[in-house]
């Protein structure tokens, strides 16, 4: 049995449209997921009360809420991830200026100046895991202290315990998605982690 849940608010923030199936093969196990179009899935036994229902659909909304909050963190969320990232790998020396999402890079995860201390981090990056995340940051960082791909630079990065999954990772992306990586950076910038 499939409903749709009536959208009504939630504690601090919008409620999403939701959609509770239920299903007589689930006995104890409660799920959920978003579906492309933005719906929250919640996946319940058949056998659960209405009351149950609401309980379980507020708690998986809460759920989901929390972990696309961690996965998709806003410039403010970036700019504090940098500096403990620049804290715990870099003894405090990279200080960026700003830290923020973009949109326009295409074919690059993150771009550094390091004359005014900018990075940009690519919002393709949205919802990949935190450790990516974190690695495209860190790699931004230390364009801060070492402006080129110079062994120096590596070895900065290498600190980062999953520096070369986050690499893998990334690369499987951008041969999933057809993407080269191109040509030279923009004069004071420096070239970043293009795909």
């Amino acid at each position: 049995m499939t409903r749709a849940s009536e959208p009504g608010p939630s504690a601090g923030s919008a409620r999403p449209p939701v959609e509770v199936r239920r299903s007589s093969r689930r006995r104890r196990t409660v799920s959920a997921y978003r579906a492309e179009d933005g719906t929250l899935v919640v996946l319940l036994p058949a056998r659960m009360s209405r009351a149950e229902e609401q309980e379980w659909v507020e708690a998986m909304i809460a759920r989901v809420q929390r972990s696309e909050s961690r996965r998709r963190p806003s410039d403010a969320g970036l700019e504090k991830r940098a500096a403990q990232l620049a804290e715990r790998y870099l003894e405090g020396l990279a200080r960026p200026t700003s830290v923020r999402w973009v949109a326009n890079q295409e074919r690059r995860w993150g771009s550094c100046t390091p004359a005014d201390g900018s990075i940009r981090l690519s919002a393709r990056l949205q919802g990949m895991p935190g450790w990516v995340i974190d690695y495209v940051l860190l790699h931004e960082l230390a364009h801060l202290l070492e402006s080129g791909h110079t062994p120096t630079f590596w070895r900065l990065v290498e600190r980062y315990p999953k520096a070369e999954r986050a690499r893998g990772f990334l690369e499987g992306v951008a041969v999933a998605s057809g993407i080269e990586a191109y040509g030279e950076p923009s004069p004071g910038e420096v070239d970043e982690l293009a795909q």
